[in-house]
C-alpha cells in the first residue's frame, strides 16, 4: 500500500501542530480490505440489499463508527483525558485534543467535549438497527449464503452491544434503541427515556448472548477479515459489561440515591448486588473457553536475547505484532493513524545520532503514571523494603548490571532505576536505551539523552512538546526507524481486546467472589512473561505489607496496580479509576514531571509540577449529557451535577 507523504506531512502540520516528519512509511501488514471503507451513506435500501458486494459494505460502515484510536479533532480518550498522559500546551493544540481539555477540567455542558450522545455512537446504533431490519428479509441479497446471513446478523448485533456500551460506561442509564422510531410517530413517542442502569446492563448482556451463538471461533482469512469480531470478542466484551456493572461507580452507589427521571423511576440501583460478580465470572469463563489456540504472546523473532531484553519484547510484542496469538478484537487502524500515533509517542531523533532540530512527539507520560509501575522485585515503589523510595528524586550514576535498561555510567534518576521489565518497555527517558530491530546488538541498543539541548532533549522555550521527560515505547513497533531522513514503521491493530485484559478482569472477578487464590493464578501468569515472581513470594519477600495478598481488599488493591501497569496507554486506565470510584483520588493529584529545561543532571532532575489537575466527585464521574439534548427532549434528565 502507497502512503502520500506529502499529505501527511500536511496533516502533521495543519492539525496536530508537530513538528514536520517525514513519515516514509512501510505497510508490512498486508490491506483489509473490508474494514477500510468509508460510509456510503445510501438512502436507497433497494440498493444497498441489491447484491452480497453492496451489503457487505454497509456492514463495514458498521464498524466504522467504533472511536478514533488517535486522530486530530476527533475522540482521543484512547490516550487523553485521564492522569498519566499530558501534552504540550497551547491553545490550538488542545483544539485538536478535546480529551485533554477533559483531563484540564474544562467540561461543560454547553458543548461537551467527547460528546458521544450527540456524536456518532445513537447514529451507529439506528444504522445498526437498519441493517439488522433489512438482512432479516429473505428476499435481501437472495444470493447470500445462510451461514453468512447469520453471521452478519451475529456481527451486528455485537456492535450494536458495543455502541450501547460505549455509552453506558460514560453516561450511566441510557435509552435503550432496540428498534428504529418510525419517521410518522409523534413527538412525544421519540422523546425517548433513559433506562435504568439495570436495564441496559441486561439488555446489552442478552444482546451479547444472541451475537455470540453465531460469530465465529477465529477468524481464519485475516487477510480480508482482519478486525472482525469473534465469539470470544463476545463473550470478553460481555465480561467488561459485567464487571463495569458490578464496581462501585453502579453498584450500590450512595452518590446516586434518589436519581430518577421525570416519572420519578429510578435510574441507579439503590443497593449493592453481589451477584454482578458471579455474572462477570461466568462471562470471562465463557470468552476463556471460546479462545482456541490464544496464549499470552512470546516475542520469538530474535531467538538470542538476554532476560531483561526477552522480558520487555514479551510486553512490548503483545501490542505491536499485528497478528499475535493474544489477540482476541484487533481493532483495524488506517495508516494516518498509525503513523501519528507511533510518531507522536517517539523520542525525536531516537534512532540516529542527529541533534535534535525539533520536537515530533505529543505524548508525555506524567509522574501519576511513571510511579505506578513496580520495583525489579514486583511490588509497589512505596512498599518495597530494598528500594530507596524517600530519595527517588536524587540522581545516581547507573551501574554495569543494569546495562540492557539504562546507558552505564550515565547519571539518572533513582525512579528510573531498579525497576521492573515493564517500565523499560512502557517508557523511554532520559539514560534509558532502546532496543529496537536495526540496533547492531543489546550491548549498542539506542541511547536517550534528554538534558536542554541535547540530542533528544529540547532546544528552544517555545519547543517544549514533551512536558515531563517521559516518552511512551509501549506503543511503537520495535522495527520504527526515526531519523534526519525519515522515518519507517509496521503497522498493526490496536488491541482492543487481548488476553491479558481478559485475564485481569478474570482476577478482580474472582477475587470479588472469594476466589483469591484462583485470581492469582491469572496474575502470576502475566507476571511469569515478564520476568516478576508470583505474587505471594514478591510481598512475602519484598513488602513491608507481605500479607496484603491474603485478603479481598489487599488483593484487589494489587489487581488495580496490575491493570495499570500491564494496560498502560491501551486507553484502560481513565474507565478503570471511574467505575472503581478512584477517579477523585488519583485526577486530583498535581500532573508533574522532570525540569525539562535543565542543562545539567543537578538542573533536569527537579520534581516541576506541570497543571494542578481538579475532579469534582460525584459530578465528573459521568460524561454531561449537552444542554441542546436536554431541550430538544423534554424526557431527558440531566447526570447529577451538571444541571
Amino acid at each position: 500500500m502507497k502512503i502520500n507523504i506529502s499529505s501527511i506531512k500536511k496533516s502533521l502540520k495543519n492539525s496536530s501542530k508537530v513538528a514536520i516528519i517525514y513519515l516514509l512509511a512501510t505497510q508490512l501488514c498486508g490491506c483489509n480490505n473490508f474494514l477500510d471503507v468509508a460510509p456510503d451513506n445510501i438512502a436507497n435500501m433497494d440498493n444497498v440489499f441489491a447484491n452480497q458486494k453492496e451489503a457487505e459494505r454497509y456492514l463495514a460502515t458498521l464498524y466504522s463508527y467504533a472511536p478514533e484510536i488517535h486522530r486530530d479533532s476527533k475522540a482521543t480518550l484512547t490516550f487523553f483525558g485521564g492522569d498519566d498522559i499530558w501534552t504540550y500546551e497551547t491553545n490550538d493544540h488542545y483544539d485538536h485534543c478535546p480529551g485533554i481539555r477533559i483531563s484540564r477540567g474544562e467540561q461543560n455542558v454547553n458543548n461537551p467535549y467527547e460528546n458521544y450522545w450527540d456524536g456518532g455512537m445513537f447514529q451507529a446504533i439506528r444504522d445498526c438497527n437498519t441493517f439488522l431490519e433489512e438482512i432479516s428479509k429473505p428476499e435481501r441479497v437472495p444470493e447470500l449464503s445462510t451461514v453468512t446471513r447469520v453471521r452478519w446478523i451475529a456481527e451486528a448485533n455485537f456492535l450494536k452491544a458495543y455502541y450501547h456500551f460505549i455509552l453506558f460506561r460514560m453516561y450511566g442509564p441510557i435509552p435503550i434503541t432496540d428498534k428504529n422510531l418510525s419517521i410518522g410517530m409523534d413527538g412525544d413517542a421519540v422523546s425517548v427515556k433513559r433506562a435504568p442502569v439495570d436495564d441496559v446492563v441486561n439488555y446489552i448482556s442478552d444482546l451479547l448472548d444472541k451475537s455470540a451463538e453465531d460469530l465465529p471461533l477465529i477468524i481464519e482469512n485475516t487477510a480480508e477479515e482482519a478486525g472482525r469480531v469473534t465469539k470470544s470478542a463476545a463473550y470478553m466484551l460481555k465480561a467488561k459489561l459485567w464487571i463495569t456493572a458490578a464496581s462501585p461507580l453502579f453498584n450500590g452507589n450512595i452518590d446516586y440515591e434518589g436519581y430518577a427521571d421525570k416519572d420519578g423511576v429510578i435510574l441507579f440501583p439503590q443497593e449493592y448486588d453481589a451477584t454482578k460478580w458471579d455474572k462477570a465470572v461466568e462471562a470471562c469463563e465463557s470468552a476463556m473457553d471460546n479462545i482456541p489456540g490464544l496464549e499470552l504472546y512470546h516475542f520469538r523473532e530474535v531467538a538470542t536475547l538476554h532476560e531483561p531484553t526477552q522480558y520487555q519484547m514479551n510486553f512490548r510484542g503483545a501490542i505491536t505484532d499485528r497478528f499475535n496469538n493474544e489477540l482476541i478484537w484487533g481493532r483495524f487502524m488506517d495508516d494516518y493513524q498509525n503513523i501519528v500515533m507511533q510518531a507522536e509517542a517517539s523520542v525525536p531523533q531516537m534512532i540516529e545520532g542527529v541533534k535534535n532540530s525539533f520536537q515530533a512527539s505529543c505524548f508525555s507520560v506524567t509522574f501519576n503514571m511513571v510511579e505506578r509501575f513496580y520495583t525489579k522485585n514486583g511490588v509497589p515503589i512505596e512498599e518495597d523494603k530494598t528500594w530507596p523510595y524517600n530519595e527517588r528524586y536524587q540522581v545516581s550514576t547507573t551501574k554495569e548490571d543494569q546495562k540492557y535498561n539504562l546507558i552505564v555510567g550515565y547519571p539518572t534518576a533513582l525512579l528510573n532505576q531498579d525497576r521492573e521489565n515493564r517500565f523499560y518497555a512502557s517508557l523511554m527517558f532520559d539514560g534509558s536505551v532502546v532496543y529496537m530491530k536495526n540496533t547492531p546488538n543489546e550491548e549498542n541498543a539506542h541511547q536517550i539523552r534528554a538534558l536542554y539541548s541535547d540530542r533528544n532533549g529540547i532546544t528552544a522555550d517555545w519547543n517544549r512538546a514533551n512536558q515531563t521527560g517521559y516518552w511512551i515505547r509501549k506503543i511503537i513497533n520495535w522495527e520504527y526507524t526515526h531519523s534526519a531522513n525519515g522515518a519507517a514503521t509496521r503497522f498493526y491493530s490496536w488491541p482492543e481486546m487481548r488476553l491479558a485484559d481478559l485475564k485481569l478482569l478474570y482476577a478482580e472477578a474472582l477475587n470479588e467472589v472469594g476466589r483469591g487464590n484462583e485470581a492469582i493464578a491469572q496474575l502470576d501468569d502475566i507476571r511469569a512473561r515478564v520476568g516478576l515472581k508470583g505474587v505471594k513470594e514478591s510481598w512475602s519477600e519484598y513488602s513491608i505489607n507481605p500479607d496484603k495478598p491474603n485478603t479481598k481488599d489487599g488483593l484487589r488493591e494489587i489487581i488495580h496496580q496490575e491493570r495499570e501497569i500491564e494496560l498502560a496507554f491501551e486507553g484502560h486506565r481513565l474507565w478503570d479509576l471511574k467505575r472503581w470510584k478512584k477517579s477523585a483520588e488519583f485526577l486530583n493529584k498535581d500532573v508533574k514531571g522532570w525540569n525539562i529545561f535543565g542543562k545539567t543532571s543537578t538542573e533536569y532532575y527537579q520534581v516541576n509540577k506541570v497543571f494542578e489537575q481538579e475532579f469534582v466527585a460525584p459530578r465528573d464521574y459521568l460524561f454531561p449529557i449537552s444542554l441542546r439534548a436536554i431541550l430538544r427532549n423534554t424526557n431527558l434528565v440531566q447526570n447529577p451535577g451538571w444541571n
